[in-house]
């Protein structure tokens, strides 16, 4: 969320934000309330301080004070509410040199490698050479899932493990630590990584979250992770830390679960949209400063294209426009890599810098070398996501002879360099 200081001072700026990130939020609303607030509690302060400098033997004018000041506190705490739940909608200011659109059609690619492959032989894609591999079952999934369940088998299951395990052995070798978070999450988590509101109907919510100690039944309502993100800053919510403790660097792996209520009927075959996948995350908590937090996109970005280039799969870097970003983001980048089927690029990883949107919301401080406190900027960044980069893997280096073979990179992590019909082996 953005500071209420801010806010009131950068009206107009936050106003146009508000309209280019296409967010439903009243503005003047929100101000109303700001101001109702403060002079709810300035009445507030103002007659308990006033209750507070009586004599003790006043006792009557002294519970009159107390019942004013008890008929003050529903009404704000029913400003408080709403006034809360509004500046949760307002959105983070996007980078001067963000594309200014309402949908993904006003993206701009900024940066492409490599070349698509051209095929002299018919191609397949990634089902087709599931199926005839034995390496991906989706007939099954579905059967055991219900809709976009899939299963990978023999070498399918291997290379997804192989590609995580490169992944997870690339960010250490960048310097970030490395965790497998808890993937059911409190609301808290949610709301501070900016997925609540926003996308709400993207999470699951489990519907018997359990019992307590003491055989009760757990009334809080938890959720299962879409991503690794929130958890990952959850670890770090009401902590301050110190200067010389930044930039704090950590990747995780987790298991990832989302409901896709918002794209149906998009994406309905194969690999690309499903409900669960598994992924390795990064973020970074830096200084907050710009040129610090955008330095530090650049680099999260680069280290997911050097894993692209040692799979040897073509793609290209794309810049978000304001109308597909997301309310929390400064900036952002989304790389999408050649998926031969589609005889397009395929979104395989997001990288954003949020600077302070998410620190306020989970309080994350550092203290500077003045003895000054501050948020933190914030960022984070796909790693990999699998399955749907097999999509792409698969695809790219399947041969005329039906196999798929395995780039370099992976052979150390795996007991083949092809995947070949059972037939043949």
């Amino acid at each position: 969320m953005l500071d209420i200081k801010f806010i009131r001072e950068n009206k107009d700026l936050v106003r146009k934000t508000i309209r280019e990130k296409g967010i439903d939020l009243d503005l003047d609303r929100l101000l109303f309330l700001d101001k109702e607030r403060r002079e709810l509690m300035g009445k507030a302060e103002e007659l308990q301080a006033k209750k507070n400098r009586m004599s003790k033997d006043d006792v009557k004018e002294a519970t009159k004070l107390k019942s004013k000041i008890k008929e003050l506190t529903p009404k704000l705490r029913e400003v408080e509410k709403e006034y809360n739940e509004l500046l949760l909608l307002t959105p983070n200011i996007h980078s001067a040199d963000t594309p200014v659109g309402k949908d993904d059609s006003f993206n701009k690619e900024v940066f492409r490698w490599g070349e698509p492959v051209v095929f002299d032989f018919p191609l397949k894609d990634h089902a087709e050479l599931g199926r005839e591999l034995d390496i991906i079952d989706l007939q099954k999934g579905v059967e055991t899932s219900g809709f976009r369940g899939y299963y990978l088998k023999n070498e399918g299951a291997h290379l997804a493990f192989a590609l995580l395990w490169h992944s997870v052995k690339k960010m250490e070798e960048k310097g970030f630590s490395f965790m497998i978070p808890p993937t059911i999450l409190r609301e808290f988590a949610l709301l501070g990584s900016g997925h609540f509101p926003f996308g709400k109907e993207e999470i699951y919510q489990i519907a018997n979250p359990g019992r307590l100690n003491d055989g009760s039944e757990r009334k809080e309502k938890i959720y299962l992770a879409g991503t690794s993100e929130p958890s990952l800053l959850a670890y770090f919510a009401s902590k301050t830390l110190e200067e010389d403790q930044l930039p704090v660097k950590v990747s995780a792996f987790s298991q990832c679960y989302r409901s896709e209520a918002g794209s149906y009927g998009k994406d309905t075959k194969g690999l690309y949209r499903l409900h669960e996948f598994m992924k390795v995350e990064q973020i970074v908590l830096c200084k907050d400063e710009l040129k610090e937090s955008n330095f530090w996109l650049e680099e999260m970005r680069k280290i997911s294209e050097e894993i692209l280039k040692e799979l040897e799969l073509p793609y290209r870097v794309v810049q978000i426009c304001t109308g597909d970003m997301g309310a929390g983001k400064h900036k952002m980048y989304d790389i999408e890599t050649w998926m031969p089927s589609r005889n397009n690029f395929g979104e395989t990883h997001s990288d954003s810098n949020l600077t302070d949107w998410q620190p306020r919301r989970l309080n994350i401080n550092y203290r500077n070398k003045k003895g000054e406190k501050a948020f933190v900027h914030a960022l984070n960044n796909t790693v990999i996501a699998s399955p749907r980069i097999l999509i792409a893997l698969i695809e790219n280096h399947q041969q005329r002879d039906g196999s798929v073979k395995i780039p370099a990179a992976l052979h150390k992590y795996l007991s083949f360099e092809k995947i070949k019909r059972k037939a043949e082996k």
